[in-house]
């Protein structure tokens, strides 16, 4: 004789085939408790035998990534590409970097490294007046050693891909946006990820998750009838670093043959410290219009 949660299997299968395909086990919890009456499943049934069963017996698929800071774990319903499960588990995460280069075009490169970012919350937010500018002996001292880049990373095999989980100053979700992106499968995705002014600006404070200096000086040559430099530039003052970061924006907009209009709202800007394009560049060439060290050669 059947159980009565195998009577009630199709009927379970369809909420779920018709629901979202990337679920926490609380989405899950939250389908069995308002459902399990309507199934008439027996009062015995727990949501971990619930879970079970349905593991076993249908498209509901145990995921699971073990960075080393954080074990993120969940279900898909089905086969889901890497991509949107990640955004899908971990709350009001985006696509960053070198990953929203791709997105936006404006690599040539394949990268074989997916960068996605999780925003702090805004209690742990570190926030700093956007006219109090670290001391020169600060700048000197940070850009003079290599950057501290995050360990919390995993290799995944089956999708040869390295997934980097990073980590930023809550912006409240500040340029993120959703979309359909074309990935090379057999359907688009549907992903988050930073806006083209924010990737920019982003790319920028942090070359290293982008392939470098040479890769961003490509990606602003490529973005130059599309990006919205007025939209970037409201963007880099409401996110208030303490890093100058104007100075190398305006660098790589000058350096690409923005319009001379274009790349004055930049040179407006107070420029009262000298800064550096990138950590540890070794031997380096001064611009003083920008008052920017840059790589000797660059």
């Amino acid at each position: 004789m059947a159980s009565r949660i195998q009577i009630a299997k199709p009927d379970i299968v369809k909420e779920f085939s018709q629901g979202v395909s990337v679920l926490r086990l609380r989405d899950v919890a939250g389908v069995f408790n308002q459902k399990r009456d309507f199934w008439r499943l027996t009062k015995s049934m727990s949501l971990n035998a619930f879970v079970r069963f349905m593991t076993e017996k249908t498209d509901l698929r145990l995921v699971s990534y073990r960075f080393p800071q954080r074990h993120v774990s969940g279900y898909t319903w089905g086969d889901v590409p890497v991509l949107e499960a990640l955004l899908g588990l971990v709350e009001d995460s985006y696509l960053s970097h070198y990953t929203a280069l791709r997105i936006h075009g404006l690599t040539e490169q394949l990268p074989k490294t997916i960068y996605f970012t999780k925003e702090k919350s805004s209690n742990s937010a570190f926030n700093r007046d956007a006219n109090e500018l670290y001391d020169q002996s600060a700048i000197e001292a940070a850009f003079s050693h290599p950057p501290r880049v995050s360990k919390n990373e995993l290799e995944l095999a089956k999708e040869q891909v390295r997934v980097v989980m990073l980590e930023s100053a809550y912006q409240g979700g500040l340029g993120v946006t959703n979309g359909e992106v074309n990935w090379g499968g057999a359907r688009p995705l549907k992903l988050r990820y930073t806006s083209l002014e924010r990737t920019m600006i982003d790319v920028v404070v942090r070359p290293f998750y982008a392939g470098g200096v040479f890769e961003v000086a490509k990606a602003f040559e490529n973005a130059k009838t599309t990006l919205s430099v007025n939209a970037m530039l409201a963007m880099l003052k409401s996110m208030a670093f303490g890093y100058p970061y104007h100075q190398a924006i305006g660098y790589y907009l000058e350096r690409a043959d923005y319009k001379p209009t274009v790349v004055e709202l930049f040179r407006r800007l107070p420029m009262e410290r000298d800064f550096y394009l990138t950590h540890n560049m070794g031997k380096t060439a001064y611009n003083s219009r920008w008052r920017l060290f840059v790589p000797e050669g660059f």
